[in-house]
């Protein structure tokens, strides 16, 4: 039977740690969040204690959404992200699915070769496609970046649907061709089907990174009628040395709340994804 004093130590033990890497966690949000509804004469008064609001506001916000095109780099944000999410799942699973169902030579270096390209850094990889860009014509549309955004997601996706699709054993597909499937109705109807969570811990992945990725929109998005949030939020509300901070933490805030409602709702897919991809890769 548990004490008072062991369910405290208990209690300090677990619930401690816990509250402390919680407020760890959640603090930049809260930062966020009271900047954004701070007046400037407590936003810029040294006096007043940063961590309370005194007189909240909406001004910021409303400014934000009048003011600026903020609704339209949305747009574009979700636009580009769903686009390049798709195609980064279709290409991954291409890639994946020979490399843990089939046998050739060779297939062990290709799934480290994916791996490696994965970990090539961004800035050695713009100069040599902001050269493709131009020489297509796509400079300053969505099309540039939802073309260029893929040569980072797909490796990871594979990689990490790799892992996963090992978890699905062969013998359902087996029993699936011994029953007169072909290969396509095989993969169609039984195999991804079955690899649901690992589609949505791959496409949260990919989808996070294309709505957060700065420095390719960076360089092809230059105008503000097709820039994306990050960019967008970046180049606008910052006027030479003129910070607009609560406008900038209000972008900030909206700009993450389609992230954190997909982790909310598909966390338990993303975990299991991530853990079967991690353990068979």
């Amino acid at each position: 039977m548990v004490t008072g004093e062991g369910r405290i130590r208990e209690a300090v033990r677990v619930w401690l740690p816990i509250g402390f890497f919680l407020v760890v966690a959640l603090f930049p949000f809260y930062w966020m969040a009271i900047t954004s509804i701070k007046p400037n004469s407590e936003l810029y008064n040294k006096n007043v204690m940063p961590l309370i609001v005194h007189a909240p506001t909406l001004k910021h916000y409303v400014d934000l959404l009048t003011k600026s095109s903020f609704l339209l780099w949305t747009w574009n944000t979700m636009v580009v992200a769903v686009v390049a999410t798709a195609i980064s799942l279709i290409l991954g699973t291409m890639l994946a699915y020979p490399l843990a169902r089939m046998r050739f030579a060779g297939a062990s270096l290709i799934a480290m070769t994916i791996a490696a390209i994965y970990l090539v850094p961004q800035p050695l990889l713009f100069i040599p496609l902001a050269d493709i860009i131009n020489h297509l014509h796509l400079g300053n549309t969505l099309t540039s970046v939802i073309l260029t955004y893929p040569t980072m997601l797909v490796p990871f996706c594979a990689w990490l649907l790799l892992g996963y699709f090992k978890t699905v054993p062969k013998e359902l597909e087996e029993a699936a061709r011994i029953d007169g499937a072909s290969r396509l109705q095989t993969i169609w109807k039984i195999f991804l089907p079955l690899c649901v969570p690992g589609f949505i811990s791959a496409g949260i992945f990919a989808f996070t990174l294309s709505q957060n990725e700065f420095l390719y929109a960076l360089i092809f998005l230059t105008k503000t009628s097709v820039r994306t949030v990050p960019v967008g939020v970046i180049a606008e509300l910052i006027r030479g040395d003129v910070f607009y901070w609560g406008q900038l933490m209000a972008g900030a805030l909206l700009g993450s709340i389609p992230v954190a409602l997909i982790y909310s709702f598909f966390v338990e897919y993303y975990v299991s994804g991530l853990t079967a991809g991690s353990v068979k890769a």
